[in-house]
Order: structure tokens, then sequence, then C-alpha cells
């Protein structure tokens, strides 16, 4: 999560925020985690679609563990120039 001139970004994809925002558990909360980061309703859909509790876990958080991965990089270059509250449907990527 990122903060330029009092806008809080996407943990994920790094975009501004809409009006909408989740948090997401970056080890989940069945495991254990505590830690929330805000992400959009988009980014949160995709990063469960394609990586169960356990790996999830196993990353540790890291966020450059999540953007290793080609579904979710190819995601972030994707969604990059959406406006802040863009939806589309979430492919399933598991």
């Amino acid at each position: 999560m990122t903060e330029a001139n009092g806008i809080l970004s996407c943990w994920l994809c790094a975009r501004a925020l809409g009006e909408r925002v989740e948090w997401h558990h970056t080890v989940p909360k069945a495991r254990g985690g505590r830690a929330t980061v805000p992400v959009h309703p988009i980014c949160h859909r995709t990063i469960h679609a394609n990586f169960s509790n356990g790996e999830l876990c196993r990353l540790g958080g890291q966020h450059a563990a999540l953007l290793d991965n080609p579904v979710i990089s190819s995601f972030v270059r994707w969604i990059a120039n959406k406006p802040p509250d863009f939806h589309a449907p979430t492919r399933k990527g598991r």
C-alpha cells in the first residue's frame, strides 16, 4: 500500500482506490494472519481466484511473490489504466 498526495492506493495494483475498498489479509485469517491491506474488489477477487489460503500462507504476505505469478502480473498490467472503480467478471485461475 502506498499513499501519494493523501490518496491511498491498492496493495496489489498500486492504482488509486475508489469508492469501494476491501481489506485483504495478506496471510489468511484462518491461518493466523492479522495484517490487512486495502485493495480494489476486482484485485481482491483476482488474488483469491488464483491462490488458495495455503498458498497465500506459504507466500507469507509478500507482495513481490504475488507479482511473480504470471497470471497476477498480466492482470496488473491489464488493469493499470482502468479507473479506480472499474469492475469486470473475475476469471477463475486455478
